[in-house]
């Protein structure tokens, strides 16, 4: 390969890189865990894992859990959205 063709195909593999990486950054996903949880990936660094009890028990809590941010919305942070070029 020519040192063209190799610089183009560091610059179609680093702009696929830069596309997967967002692609992932701004997606939620599920899937089963090894010891049959349910992880919910996409919301920060690690996944969030709990067996189907505790996503049921959460879930039932959502009106609960929407107005307690409510009451505490002054003294909760929010974590900025990263700008994406």
């Amino acid at each position: 390969m020519s040192e063209r063709d190799l610089q183009a195909e560091f610059e179609r593999l680093k702009a696929e890189n830069e596309r997967l990486k967002a692609q992932r950054a701004s997606r939620v996903s599920l899937k089963v865990s090894q010891k049959g949880g349910v992880s919910l990936y996409g919301l920060g660094r690690f996944p969030v894992t709990l067996y189907k009890e505790q996503w049921a028990k959460l879930l039932d809590m959502a009106d609960e859990i929407r107005a307690f941010i409510r009451e505490h919305d002054a003294e909760l942070k929010a974590k900025p959205n990263p700008t994406r070029t």
